[in-house]
């Protein structure tokens, strides 16, 4: 906890005393309670429920690597069955039990999250209590709700559950937006926008469950009412699973791009800003969320295929000769063969295929024209443009943000698509974008510019020798393949200029 900022520690220290006094209060007034041992006897019951959920939720994180801040829970519909079983002074002994949740956690976090979870708990369950009340015959709030008899009417319930629901969801939000804003120093809605809102409603549905469970509990059976999570349970490990083979993917493709960046150093962290750049497009320009994963994927590897370039041409400095630039040109081929049988990947493999196309026809490998070209091939034209100009390269400073949008923007309907051009700026101006000095991990200062990671800039053609492109020829150009690999270099493989593979 030392090495969080004072304010975060302060935050978090105040969270902690003010669960620690919820549940003190809480203790107190159900020790005075009718049916006092029926009903410490279901917090208990309900108490342990959770603390089984968590060790779940524990034993599944450590038998499958399952990707950090991914998570899905039972404790939610737990906690929304004491709000009706139990009343306000019940329900948050209930859910304070997270405390003690078996993982290998420091107490101060597992103090946080039990106090997050006891003041999102006791918000929700007195919102519940007061709109029962408003819509039942007697209106009269019930602290300590009846054991065996109560008004499951759905509008006296349905209501006063989906508001309480909604009300643990912000108090627990706005909680855990505070403690990550301060610690991180960014902005809560960069976070709750970019982190939390996007589990929002699934959590909203899923607290459904949690009116099933209290109707089971009491009208039939405790017992009965532990099945209804039996299904909760299953789709607990289905989407661990489904995180593990998302992890698995992760794994290959930043494999890959280690490959690239190994091989050449003046684009690294280039593949990972092309790929934000990209889903800051997609987003703006309204794609599925579904397909803005494929995009991140596809700029992720973009220049996956500079595997199969020779590492001198990469590096070389000044001009590159005719035939050199057609080696240059090769890398999207190379790209789609290397990715064309990761099937995860879908649409990205012609998006790395075609995104040195130009909207005028003039573009490679095959010279495509307008509309012809793939959507996820112009966005990552667009991205992969303004990453390299506002990059610092050792022999070039970086562009600022308004001279490179300046420049696609004289680009469009030419080289760049105009549509996608202006959602760039639209994000850029909503969002910000970090421009990046790579001088210390490329060459030394002075030394002449490497074209081979600078192709994608559109000032920089004439400055390093480049004319319009055209579609490569490949037959030309696998001769000239073949004459450069020396040493038994295998024909068609990723090779350098030494003939070994990377």
């Amino acid at each position: 906890m030392r090495d969080f900022p004072l304010r975060t520690r302060v935050f978090i220290t105040a969270v902690i005393v003010a669960g620690l006094l919820g549940i003190i209060a809480c203790l107190l007034h159900t020790a005075h309670a009718p049916d006092v041992f029926t009903r410490f006897g279901y917090i208990a019951a309900l108490a342990l429920l959770v603390f089984a959920s968590e060790a779940f939720s524990a034993a599944l994180a450590r038998s499958v690597a399952t990707r950090e801040g991914v998570s899905i829970s039972v404790t939610m519909p737990i906690a929304m069955a004491s709000v009706i079983i139990l009343g306000p002074w019940g329900a948050p002994l209930v859910t304070a039990v997270v405390a003690l949740e078996p993982r290998r956690t420091p107490w101060f976090k597992r103090c946080f999250n039990g106090s997050m979870n006891v003041l999102s708990t006791l918000g929700a369950a007195w919102t519940y209590a007061f709109l029962h009340a408003q819509l039942s015959t007697d209106h009269q709030i019930q602290a300590f709700p009846s054991l065996t008899s109560m008004d499951f009417r759905p509008s006296s319930v349905l209501i006063p559950m989906l508001a309480a629901s909604l009300v643990h969801e912000v108090i627990n939000g706005l909680l855990m937006v505070t403690v990550l804003a301060l610690a991180e120093r960014v902005s809560p809605w960069r976070i709750w926008f970019g982190t939390m809102a996007e589990s929002a409603l699934p959590l909203f549905i899923y607290s459904i469950f949690g009116l099933m469970l209290a109707v089971v509990w009491l009208t039939i059976s405790p017992l009965a009412g532990v099945l209804v999570l039996a299904p909760l349970m299953v789709a607990r490990w289905v989407f661990s699973m489904f995180s593990a083979r998302q992890e698995a993917y992760e794994s290959t493709i930043r494999s890959l791009i280690q490959a690239v960046e190994t091989k050449d150093a003046y684009t690294r962290g280039h593949s990972e800003r092309v790929s934000r750049a990209s889903v800051m497009i997609g987003r703006s320009a309204g794609m599925r969320e579904d397909r803005v994963s494929s995009l991140r994927y596809a700029g992720m590897l973009h220049d996956v295929g500079k595997l199969g370039v020779p590492t001198r041409i990469l590096q070389k400095s000044g001009k590159l000769t005719d035939e050199e630039f057609d080696a240059i040109k090769m890398h999207p081929t190379r790209g789609r063969e290397i990715t064309k049988d990761l099937e995860f990947l879908g649409e990205a493999v012609e998006g790395i295929l075609l995104h040195h196309e130009r909207m005028d026809g003039r573009g490679y490998p095959n010279g495509l024209q307008g509309e012809e070209i793939p959507e996820f091939a112009r966005i990552l034209s667009v991205a992969d443009a303004f990453d390299s100009m506002t990059t610092t390269r050792s022999y070039r400073g970086a562009r600022s943000i308004e001279e490179a949008m300046e420049e696609l923007r004289r680009c469009k309907d030419t080289q760049f698509d105009a549509g996608f051009v202006e959602a760039l700026v639209a994000a850029v101006t909503r969002d910000g974008w970090d421009v990046v000095d790579t001088t210390d991990q490329v060459t030394p200062s002075g030394s002449a510019p490497a074209m081979g990671s600078d192709d994608d800039d559109p000032t920089a053609s004439g400055e390093l020798g480049l004319g319009l492109a055209t579609p490569v020829d490949l037959a030309a150009l696998d001769a000239f393949m073949s004459e450069i690999v020396r040493d038994g270099g295998i024909h068609g493989l990723p090779t350098d200029d030494r003939g070994s593979t990377p």
